[in-house]
């Protein structure tokens, strides 16, 4: 007897974690839909307020678990960053991931080009602190281009 309530509590418990570090992960559709709230603030309130509330870990619409959101003017500066505040200002059109991706050009040819689009490579896991695969959605703003991406499992 005590043993199928061991069994039964080592399969609960491993439900449990299952489920808890699944959600730890944004999706695809919800980096789409914070990609279109950063877009109608920029259209409501202006870039400053906006490239302010993406930036400060505080404000909960741009800040959910692995899910942040990244602006870039069209020439790779950053002007906001959700996970990494001391990018901004800085110019990353020659950064390269660890496979070699020039990922800020190619984030700035889908806005250039078809105007939205995801891209893959890899970057920093702010819950991990690891390099992971990652897919962003990036799409044109203005003058600048914004995404939201979410790490592969």
């Amino acid at each position: 007897m005590v043993r199928i309530f061991a069994a039964i509590a080592t399969v609960t418990l491993l439900m449990f974690t299952g489920a808890a570090s699944a959600s730890d992960n944004g999706t695809k559709e919800e980096a789409v839909a914070m990609v279109k709230r950063v877009e109608a603030m920029f259209a409501k309130d202006g870039a400053d307020a906006t490239f302010k509330a993406v930036s400060d870990k505080s404000t909960t619409a741009f800040h959910d678990r692995d899910l942040y959101p990244f602006i870039y003017d069209m020439k790779g500066t950053c002007v906001a960053h959700g996970a990494r505040p001391a990018l901004i200002g800085k110019n990353l059109i020659g950064l390269k991931d660890q496979d070699g991706k020039y990922l800020i050009q190619e984030i700035v040819a889908i806005a250039n080009g078809p105007g939205s689009g995801w891209i893959d490579y890899k970057w920093p896991n702010p819950l991990t602190n690891k390099i992971e695969d990652k897919t962003s959605y990036v799409e044109k703003m203005g003058d600048y281009v914004v995404g939201v991406g979410v790490y592969k499992e």
